[in-house]
């Protein structure tokens, strides 16, 4: 009898550490989910918040006053939550639809700035015309083929329409292995609203893409346009007047005022598209809002042109 007892004993010892083994199994499971879903919500909250620091951001630069040099495009916020705005003229870009007007308006010089620019990017002399004839395919509304281009096919559809999206290049013959690149899209744009390229916020690729630049004259140039602090978008920048009869603009740019003048409408120092880029944080969460405006004076509102987050 004792035996049997010690047994019963046992076993119901083994039951209850059993039971004390599975409800501890379950609230472990329990916490670690409970701890899971915190951790979630609390990365979801981040980028939320993220999300709305950009936007405020954006919000600041999109103020008629607020220049590209304005304090108030950067704020943070109890050491976790801030924001950075940065705003460029968007007219220092190519304007890919600019581009392919060339024909139509006969303006051969236009399509030889996107052409040197391409050669400065190591792309040789028939990859270049191939480019450059598909692109042009693909924007006029005929189905006239170009030497050395592609109008529609079997797998192929140009639209036979100006760009709407600058991705779209993407879709053109020719383009693939240069839209593969990264940053390739840095120096065009299809939202420009152009009277030339803006020189006061161009590039060093596209400065070089202008006729007769060359390193020595384009690097001068942006030393002096960019001001002692060497920043572009500062207080200290140069100031060029609008239109291309300005002596100080020639002499930063080496030419004679004659030389400038017959630039034409292939640069300008005024343009009233810009490129706003926010970028918000909340600890480690990072969200970017970009959106492409047009800002005519202080007094009216801007007219939003595009408008992207990632």
């Amino acid at each position: 009898m004792s035996i049997l007892r010690t047994g019963k004993r046992g076993a119901a010892l083994m039951l209850a550490l059993w039971a004390l083994f599975l409800l501890s199994a379950m609230v472990i499971s329990w916490a670690l989910d409970v701890n899971s879903r915190l951790t979630i919500s609390g990365t979801a909250n981040r980028v939320l918040e993220a999300e709305a620091m950009a936007c405020s951001g954006s919000e600041v630069a999109l103020v008629p006053t607020i220049k590209p040099d304005s304090v108030n495009l950067k704020r943070e916020f109890d050491g976790q939550r801030r924001y950075e705005a940065h705003i460029s003229g968007e007219g220092g870009r190519i304007d890919l639809n600019w581009v392919a007007m060339a024909e139509a308006v006969q303006k051969p010089e236009r399509l030889e700035i996107l052409r040197r620019y391409l050669e400065n990017k190591g792309i040789d002399l028939n990859e270049r015309d191939h480019m450059i004839d598909c692109l042009l395919d693909w924007v006029d509304p005929d189905n006239l083929v170009r030497l050395n281009g592609a109008e529609d096919s079997e797998d192929y559809h140009p639209a036979n329409t100006l760009l709407t999206r600058i991705d779209q290049l993407k879709k053109i013959k020719g383009w693939e292995r240069f839209t593969a690149q990264p940053g390739w899209d840095d120096d065009f744009t299809v939202n420009g609203n152009q009277s030339g390229i803006d020189v006061t916020w161009a590039s060093r690729d596209v400065l070089l893409a202008l006729p007769g630049m060359t390193e020595a004259i384009v690097d001068n140039f942006l030393q002096i346009r960019r001001g002692p602090d060497g920043i572009d978008g500062t207080s200290d920048d140069a100031k060029f007047k609008a239109g291309t009869n300005d002596p100080a603009l020639a002499t930063a740019l080496n030419l004679s005022t004659q030389q400038l003048h017959s630039l034409g409408d292939l640069i300008t120092t005024k343009s009233d598209v810009y490129r706003i880029t926010s970028v918000g944080k909340s600890g480690e969460a990072t969200r970017t809002v970009q959106m492409v405006v047009r800002k005519v004076g202080t007094a009216g509102q801007p007219q939003l042109i595009t408008w992207k987050e990632f």
